[in-house]
């Protein structure tokens, strides 16, 4: 198929070759000279070109033109395009922008971080292209503000990252929701086997456009590597104020892999003199595209990130590129030195390589197809040997070489304690605590502890003291065996579970001990005071204490209503002479307050209010 020399061979409306030229492009990149043909059929298209080379544009400019005909319905969008991040979602928008001047297409940004009130009204009106995130889409879907039986295109940018960034099952409850009757266009510059072979799912037989071989980066971009002989943070950062001091820069994105890392090399940066940013997913919106705004205005000249900035966007003047951090994955080094040598222009690339990232190192250089080439001392055969046999920790940094630390690992153990449970015979080890010893010192933390050892399941432990010898524990031991195998009556009183009293008649310890049985005790013991007649507590079963004890109780009560009213007649004239006197007494408090200044103590009957002084029966 011969490359298109301008657009107009491309099948593009009259207004969008005019929106083209008002941008200034005049020669169409080779993705775009065979993918925009083929989109303008409407059939599918699975497009892989190298990061740069204007994707966007070869889905952009085919939907301007094919929309420019018919009319958008409220809250049913004519197309749709899914972005993995919000910042290749807004970049987007503004290829929309760009192009679509000469056009009145209604454009709706549906991404996270900003108001769902402003989006619901776009929805409102009626948008012909909907650009949003997969799970901002499925909340607007979910509160019933969005029907998608009428999508006529839909276009996945990034088509890996999104199937691969756990999107698939985003992805797939999506194009269910979709009409079966549509154009689906795929785009990225990575497109792996595993990857292809989810996308057959979603498209019909599409026609794979591929103008490079897959995970390639462009060839104005110089790659190069650095070699830091240690794995702590602080010399990566030494190597790479290093880098920045030495090269003509002029302005960089530094991609490190976790967001906390991100964080704590801006600090540096910034504590050594360096204007940079940081852009993460954890940011908020505003923050991410102001700081985004700043590094294209030139107001920041470095720009700490994680791999949210490592797709799909365009800022052209990006002179450098960074790893302090090797990707996990080869495919994202392509996209982060993507970043640079743009639409043509030169770029420059340095990853810094510890003992650690040796593997992944050998396997960017196996997928770009380059050996690669170093700034600097180059490491040593024997510091590759060793890099392949050690082990990558994704936890903190300084862990032992198994990753997430010993106690951890996947291997032997998993961080238990040693000794824990029993063994097959049915034997009980020895319960030995992880923190039996010191760090500092190495002796015994708990030495006074004592250890639980004994033999089988139903044997019983014996405590182990360092003044007990072992022939006393065996002897104990035998003893306590003679006992058990002795019949019951054998074995002499037997202190009471529940009852208060043992097989002797004497008051167990444990009914003594108990709060609520000694309330009980002594409750018992006033009944048979007060009450002769109903006999001892201990009254043989089946006799007619309960029933006698009930009604002496009701007697006593009887008996103590005509005290009650007496009292109460009595607390009534109290009360009533209480009031006059606090009545006359305050008088007089307010007089001496006066004279003499300052509040006088208050005695027992000043402040308590006189219903509550009533007298206590003995």
């Amino acid at each position: 198929m011969e490359t298109a020399t301008s657009f107009a061979g491309l099948g593009l409306s009259a207004k969008v070759l005019a929106a083209i030229e008002a941008s200034g492009y005049t020669t169409p990149t080779p993705i775009q000279a065979e993918a925009i043909p083929v989109a303008m059929t409407g059939r599918d298209v699975l497009g892989i070109a190298q990061t740069g080379t204007g994707k966007t544009a070869s889905f952009v400019l085919p939907m301007i033109a094919r929309l420019e005909s018919g009319r958008a319905r409220a809250r049913m969008p004519r197309s749709l395009i899914l972005c993995p991040t919000r910042e290749l979602a807004a970049q987007c928008a503004q290829s929309f922008e760009k192009y679509g001047q000469n056009h009145k297409l209604a454009v709706a940004l549906l991404i996270g971080g900003v108001s769902m009130d402003d989006q619901v009204q776009k929805l409102d009106r009626g948008v012909d292209v909907l650009i949003a995130t997969p799970g901002r889409l499925l909340d607007h879907f979910g509160r019933g503000r969005i029907m998608m039986m009428g999508v006529e295109i839909l276009v996945i940018d990034e088509a890996d990252r999104m199937l691969d960034m756990g999107f698939i099952p985003d992805i797939e409850k999506i194009c269910k929701l979709l009409p079966p009757k549509r154009q689906t266009l795929f785009f990225s510059a990575t497109m792996p086997g595993e990857i292809t072979r989810l996308v057959d799912q979603f498209l019909t037989d599409p026609v794979r456009i591929e103008v490079a071989r897959p995970a390639t980066a462009a060839k104005t971009i110089t790659q190069r590597f650095a070699y830091c002989s240690s794995t702590e943070d602080w010399a990566k950062r030494e190597v790479l104020r290093e880098l920045i001091r030495h090269l003509d820069i002029k302005n960089a994105i530094i991609f490190c892999n976790r967001k906390r890392d991100v964080a704590i090399l801006l600090k540096s940066l910034t504590k050594h003199g360096f204007n940079a940013g940081a852009l993460h997913g954890d940011m908020d919106q505003m923050s991410r595209t102001a700081t985004l705004d700043k590094f294209r205005n030139g107001e920041i000249a470095l720009l700490a990130a994680s791999d949210v900035a490592a797709r799909g966007l365009d800022i052209p003047d990006v002179s450098h590129v960074f790893n302090f951090d090797v990707p996990w994955q080869a495919d994202d080094y392509v996209h982060r030195i993507g970043r640079t040598g743009r639409a043509g222009k030169e770029g420059y690339s340095a990853t810094i390589v510890t003992p650690e990232d040796v593997k992944s190192m050998e396997a960017i250089s196996k997928l770009i197809g380059e050996e690669p080439q170093w700034l600097g001392e180059p490491p040593t055969e024997e510091d590759l040997a060793e890099g392949r046999t050690r082990k990558r920790g994704r936890g903190r940094r300084g862990a032992p070489a198994g990753g997430r630390g010993e106690s951890r690992g996947r291997g032997e153990g998993r961080g238990r304690s040693e000794g824990r449970g029993r063994d097959r015979q049915g034997e009980s080890r020895v319960r030995r605590s992880k923190f039996d010893r010191d760090e500092r010192g190495g002796a015994d933390r708990y030495d006074d502890r004592p250890e639980l050892v004994g033999g089988g399941v139903d044997e019983p432990r014996y405590e182990r003291s360092p003044d007990r010898q072992p022939e006393e524990m065996a002897s104990e031991m035998d003893t306590r065996a003679r006992r058990d195998e002795q019949p019951r009556e054998a074995r002499g009183p037997r202190r009471g579970a529940r009852g208060d009293r043992n097989e002797s008649g004497e008051r167990s310890e444990r009914a003594e001990r108990t709060p609520r049985r000694r309330a009980a005790r002594d409750d018992r013991g006033q009944v048979e005071s007060d009450f002769p007649e109903l006999g001892s507590a201990n009254a043989r079963p089946g006799s007619d204490r309960p029933k006698r004890r009930t009604e002496a109780r009701e007697r006593q009560q009887e008996d103590a209503v005509p005290q009650r009213a007496a009292d109460h007649r009595d607390a009534s004239r109290e009360r009533e002479a209480g009031r006059g006197a606090e009545r006359e007494g305050g008088r007089g408090r307010g007089r001496e307050q006066q004279q003499g200044g300052g509040r006088q103590a208050q005695g027992l009957g000043d402040h308590v209010p006189a219903f509550l002084r009533r007298p206590v029966r003995a």
